[in-house]
């Protein structure tokens, strides 16, 4: 493995990095404070290229490998102060347009795709059930073929970019007793009569990211909005969560080498008993910390995006990922909170935001504990 970037691929983590800290970080405590989405920032993301990085150019792309694109989403991260932002980009890239991308027919990419880079629509993802969260493949909702269309009932939650998506990748069962066999994917655009859309749901943290529940009452969808094959849905959601867990937190690591430098540069500065805060080694440790935690989630990051470009499939080290760096920036987060001390408590310092917002990667795309499941699998146990 060699992570010797070029001048080109440097160049363009430079340009991201400019392009965030210009446009993306107008008001973000207030937004945090009032849970409101920027459809502005959306689109400027997706003007700049970020939607298309990995996608084809034929639907407006920039056919970047995956090493590049880690490499600018970690850039967005370091400069991009708004977690829920990029969170959203990330949910629809991976597990809306992947899934179009290599499942869907020619009529679905060219009816989804261009609009979903340029910024025009906007997808959700609608996987997770009342009850049904990581046993996903136990859902309840229905698909029913008419002979000529399919039919659907029942419902979801969780569902990210919900109350903003033009249209949803829904997964349900099209025969419960085949279990994930069952599990089919379709494409439905809200609009379709029988579907419901809840309201924005309060949470803790990414609150500039909206995420809905969806009702299903008698929704009757073509059969062109199949995605892939009836019973192929486990497959997909699959594929699609194994890009999400290799490239959904590649902002993270940005992000705690942001934390870092703003650290170190409080604990030089803030002098208490007569010198620098950073001279004490209780302090100078929990920096430390915060640096080995950032080098080992940047090569974690990088092996992964290696193997995904080299071998395509890397289900346990994506898992691994997924788990180590998620729990790190929650570790970084609390650890910049406590050297900053009361500031760090205080809304306008911009610290208790990340933690908040790291809590949510503990939890999406599969919990800790389900990715350490994902790797005990496939070390035999």
């Amino acid at each position: 493995m060699d992570f010797t970037f070029d001048e080109e691929q440097l160049s363009l983590k430079k340009a991201v990095i400019k392009f965030a800290q210009n446009e993306l970080n107008d008001n973000i405590v207030e937004r945090d404070k009032s849970a409101r989405f920027s459809r502005e920032n959306w689109t400027k993301c997706a003007k700049f290229g970020i939607h298309g990085l990995p996608f084809p150019k034929e639907f407006g792309g920039q056919e970047a490998d995956v090493v590049t694109t880690m490499l600018m989403m970690e850039g967005l991260g370091y400069a991009c102060r708004d977690n829920g932002l990029v969170f959203g980009v990330n949910a629809q890239m991976w597990s809306v347009q992947m899934p179009i991308w290599e499942f869907g027919t020619d009529q679905q990419k060219q009816r989804y795709l261009p609009g979903l880079i340029s910024g025009e629509i906007i997808g959700g993802h609608a996987m997770s059930e009342p009850d049904s969260g990581s046993d996903a493949f136990s859902m309840n909702t229905k698909a029913t073929f008419t002979g000529e269309s399919y039919v659907l009932n029942g419902s979801k939650t969780f569902v990210s970019n919900g109350p903003v998506a033009d249209f949803f990748v829904v997964f349900a069962t099209i025969d419960k007793s085949r279990g994930f066999m069952g599990v089919t994917a379709f494409l439905v655009d809200k609009d379709t009569p029988g579907l419901r859309v809840g309201p924005n749901m309060s949470k803790m943290g990414l609150k500039t990211s909206t995420i809905s529940e969806l009702f299903f009452d008698d929704c009757e969808i073509p059969a062109e909005n199949l995605l892939g094959k009836t019973g192929a849905g486990a497959s997909i959601f699959n594929a699609s969560m194994e890009w999400e867990r290799a490239s959904i937190l590649a902002n993270y690591v940005g992000g705690m080498e942001y934390q870092l430098e703003r650290c170190i540069d409080h604990v030089k500065k803030r002098r208490q008993f007569g010198r620098p805060i950073g001279k004490f080694q209780s302090v100078s440790n929990r920096i430390v910390d915060m640096k080995l935690r950032l080098e080992t989630s940047r090569l974690l990051l990088y092996k992964v995006a290696w193997m995904k470009k080299t071998y395509g499939k890397c289900p346990m080290e994506a898992a691994l990922a997924k788990l180590y760096l998620s729990e790190n920036w929650v570790a970084s987060s609390g650890d910049a909170i406590r050297l900053f001390g009361g500031y760090g408590f205080m809304s306008e310092y911009e610290l208790e935001r990340d933690l908040r917002d790291a809590y949510g990667g503990i939890l999406y795309s599969g919990t800790s504990d389900i990715q350490k499941n994902i790797v005990a699998k496939y070390l035999g146990l």
